[in-house]
């Protein structure tokens, strides 16, 4: 017999408590975190791995800038390694501890220098893992006396390259980064409010004469709209460069199963407008309905015809007329063309013969 949806709960509320009957304090926490019909941003936890260089620590403090204030770091390594078993179970505990459904590991060693680790978790379990190796890297601080992002602002980001959509690995990455950037969720944008912008284009490589993984270049740009010279009436956006920017390689993915996948991106009926009929919307967002109306009698319906209208209807009927007269008296002409040659005189003179 299948569990009830409150005994599924309850069992995960022991679960997270430890294995115990959790208190009506930590009940009532569980009671907010469940799902909700309209979410709000995703916090992300970041932290440091078993090794962890300074120019990774770096990476995670600019990963936090760029997130705040949705980003928590975690100053202490970790002994967690992120594919195995033990490794992920610790990254759902960390992250549910933390009330975080974003992660970041960073790490550095022998084998995988430069390493990071970006993922996400449904449902308190990891969903989805990319591991990432830095190939170069430029800080925020690299940027002296340059303008940065506001706190919690919304990036504009963009991906360059045909290899986000022709490669699966990648697409399933631009989806994860997409989620790991995009801040708040908005039904609207004020064009004040944009200052930045994340590029990430994806370039082929080669080895030996060999493909090898594609490189990804991340950068990022501060934006400042201004009066368009040219008397548009839309602002013209300048860029400035402003970290952070990096160069990087995609390593090991572990990414749902298209059946956890289907239940992740899973939604609601309620958040879900209702169908009309007849009504669709083209390329450019435009809205184009169709009616379907019965077959209407227009044969015997009249309308009230202004002056002109009246005079032209009379002078057609007038011209008819004419030409209508004219054609009968032609017709008499003719007829009375044949009957003198057949008897030897015209009709107008048998009333004299009478």
């Amino acid at each position: 017999m299948a569990p009830t949806p409150h005994q599924s709960k309850t069992a995960k509320a022991k679960l997270i408590a430890g294995g115990k009957q959790p208190k009506a304090r930590v009940a009532r926490y569980l009671k907010t975190t469940e799902p909700q019909l309209v979410e709000g941003a995703k916090a992300s936890l970041l932290l440091k791995g078993i090794r962890c260089s300074d120019s990774m620590a770096t990476v995670l403090k600019d990963l936090r800038s760029v997130q705040s204030p949705h980003a928590k770091l975690l100053t202490k390594s970790n002994m967690i390694v992120p594919f195995d078993d033990a490794g992920t179970q610790s990254l759902e505990f960390l992250t549910t501890k933390n009330d975080a459904s974003l992660f970041a590991m960073a790490s550095h060693n022998k084998k995988r220098p430069n390493n990071l680790v970006l993922g996400r978790t449904f449902d308190r379990r990891v969903l989805d893992m990319a591991e990432i190796g830095i190939l170069q890297y430029r800080s925020v601080n690299d940027f002296p006396g340059l303008p940065k992002k506001r706190l919690g602002s919304k990036p504009l980001i963009q991906f360059v390259g045909d290899l986000w959509q022709s490669d699966h690995n990648l697409r399933r990455l631009q989806n994860l980064l997409v989620d790991f950037y995009r801040g708040d969720p908005v039904d609207s944008l004020v064009l004040s409010g944009l200052d930045h912008v994340m590029v990430f284009t994806a370039a082929e490589s080669s080895f030996n004469g060999q493909s090898s993984e594609p490189i990804i270049h991340q950068r990022t740009y501060y934006m400042k709209l201004k009066k368009d010279p040219k008397g548009g009436k839309a602002p013209v956006p300048y860029l400035t460069p402003s970290g952070p920017d990096m160069d990087f390689k995609l390593r090991r993915t572990q990414f749902a199963s298209p059946d956890m996948w289907k239940l992740a991106t899973k939604q609601p009926m309620s958040t879900k407008g209702k169908k009309k009929k007849n009504q669709t919307t083209n390329l450019f967002g435009e809205t184009i309905g169709r009616l379907h109306l019965e077959r209407q009698n227009i044969d015997n319906r009249t309308g009230k015809k202004s002056k002109a209208l009246r005079l032209a209807e009379r002078l057609e009927k007038d011209k008819e007329g004419a030409a209508i007269e004219s054609e009968l008296g032609r017709e008499g002409e003719e007829m009375d063309s044949e009957f003198q040659q057949t008897y030897g005189f015209s009709r107008g003179d048998t009333s004299s013969l009478s």
